[in-house]
């Protein structure tokens, strides 16, 4: 058994690391919406300095040039790369994408937006360093916690690289795509972990499982991963209307999406729906933290509503947009802590009642 210090110290730490990879999101959020993902044209420095410059004046006459070189040479590497691993179009698409070519004009503000975001990651690589290291007592007693920490640790370093490729690539979708669907796999990875490491205190308030419980959840889990992903492809289609009207005319930017923006829409209204049905599931079980957690994914979801409402009638202003998407992956997030939880307490009743070894 772990004693209840290391399992108290392991479960704060892994805590503040899914609190923080929020804030994460959340300031990536405000990289997008502020047009500041190219703040800073390389990485990991930033205009080749670890402190970024304010002025003007503490870059050479001709950066453009300078940077856009080193992109591309850097963008060629990585294709001859993808294509040796049979990645072809993918590194096709890294040169036909219109804006690899395009550099961004520097803008202090831009930059310190991005470089505050880079700093920020670096914090929360520092954090799961230390859920790795407080993970240690687990990894005789139940390796999977240590390993979901690992694993964890793991892929903040392979984020790190493929954010590096997001700035190389000046934002390429598919790129920032899985960027975004990788950090719901980290979410998910540390809820696991802190989840799995309080399991005795779940044991405590068993559940009787009940037929379409389990499949819900997962279904619904499902569907708001799909639909943060649409999200952030819309996200992606409003970044190239918005760079094609320099910004101006924003009340017509929702008329020149595409199909990505009305699947998204449509989705939205079989997501409320099942996570009613859900919600009505959950709460006949009787157990005190499950109907909880259920409320809160309801409440979440007014939220996100809301933001949706304010987005489409209000010509998508820019402080909704991270919110919409900070507010989504919330969503994920308690989805998936309810999953947890519910899979240890109906498990406890099972073990409790002797219908599984």
């Amino acid at each position: 058994m772990i004693k209840s210090f290391s399992s108290k110290r392991f479960r704060n730490i892994g805590v503040l690391t899914i609190a923080s990879v929020y804030f994460l999101i959340l300031v990536g959020g405000i990289v997008r919406s502020t047009g500041s993902g190219m703040g800073c044209p390389d990485w990991p420095k930033c205009f080749g300095m670890w402190v970024p410059p304010t002025t003007l004046e503490e870059l050479p006459d001709n950066y453009l040039e300078v940077y856009q070189a080193k992109r591309i040479a850097k963008n060629k590497r990585i294709g001859s790369m993808l294509e040796s691993l049979g990645f072809t179009q993918v590194a096709k698409d890294i040169f036909d994408h219109p804006s690899q070519y395009i550099e961004t004009a520097f803008n202090p503000t831009k930059t310190w937006i991005e470089y505050i975001n880079r700093l920020v990651g670096v914090t929360i690589g520092i954090l799961i360093f230390l859920t790795v290291v407080f993970a240690w007592p687990y990894k005789k007693n139940d390796p999977k916690i240590f390993w979901a920490a690992v694993a964890s640790f793991l892929l903040v370093g392979f984020q790190g690289w493929l954010g590096s490729l997001v700035v190389s690539t000046n934002l390429l979708p598919e790129m920032v795509t899985v960027h975004m669907a990788l950090s719901l796999v980290l979410v998910a990875l540390l809820i696991y972990s802190v989840v799995r490491a309080k399991r005795e205190q779940i044991y405590q308030e068993p559940v009787t499982p009940q037929a379409w419980v389990l499949p819900l959840l997962w279904i619904g889990l499902l569907l708001t991963f799909v639909q943060i992903i649409l999200g952030t492809q819309v996200r992606e289609e409003v970044d190239v209307i918005a760079y094609n009207m320099d910004g101006l005319g924003r009340e017509g930017w929702i008329g020149q999406l595409g199909s990505s923006f009305y699947v998204h829409r449509s989705l939205s209204i079989l997501f409320v729906l099942l996570n009613i049905a859900l919600a009505y599931k959950v709460k006949e079980l009787g157990n005190r933290s499950l109907t909880k957690l259920v409320n809160w994914v309801l409440i979440t979801i007014g939220l996100e509503i809301l933001v949706g409402i304010v987005l489409a009638y209000f010509a998508l202003p820019a402080f909704a947009q991270p919110l919409h998407l900070v507010i989504g992956t919330a969503i994920f997030g308690l989805q998936f802590l309810l999953l947890m939880q519910y899979f240890y307490a109906q498990k406890s009743f099972k073990r409790f009642t002797g219908t599984v070894a």
